[in-house]
């Protein structure tokens, strides 16, 4: 059974997730680029699990088309290492401080495996929290 493994993370705190697989690394997404709810005050002391923040970026554009990519990315990978019988996927979404907008898109992702891919298992870790 294919597991895939999904990490959100701060590129000045932790940095890229390290693969205890043994294979290597896997995809790694940078999330800098899109709007950071954190630079707000009333959002600082708030993670990507937390409603505002959660509604924030559900309103954006630019995080939306990214998580379409990603997902169309991943989506292809699982179908490709299920039908080769791989056990291990690895997925890492990176921000600046590993709060916000790294946690919103490796909850999304987990959200999405779970239900486009039911017979995969998935384990979400974050990193900063």
């Amino acid at each position: 059974m294919l597991t895939v493994k999904i990490y959100s993370f701060g590129y000045f705190k932790s940095g890229i997730p390290d693969d205890d697989s043994g294979n290597g690394g896997g995809f790694v997404f940078d999330c800098r680029f899109i709007y950071n709810p954190g630079k707000l005050i009333e959002f600082q002391d708030l993670t990507g699990n937390d409603e505002p923040v959660k509604k924030t970026l559900d309103s954006k554009p630019e995080m939306q088309t990214f998580l379409s990519d990603v997902k169309n990315i991943i989506s292809a990978a699982i179908r490709n290492y299920v039908g080769r019988d791989f056990t291990s996927l690895m997925v890492s979404f990176g921000c600046t401080g590993g709060h916000h907008r790294s946690v919103y898109s490796a909850e999304r992702m987990k959200e999405y495996i779970e239900t486009e891919f039911p017979d995969v298992n998935v384990e979400l870790k974050h990193l900063e929290l």
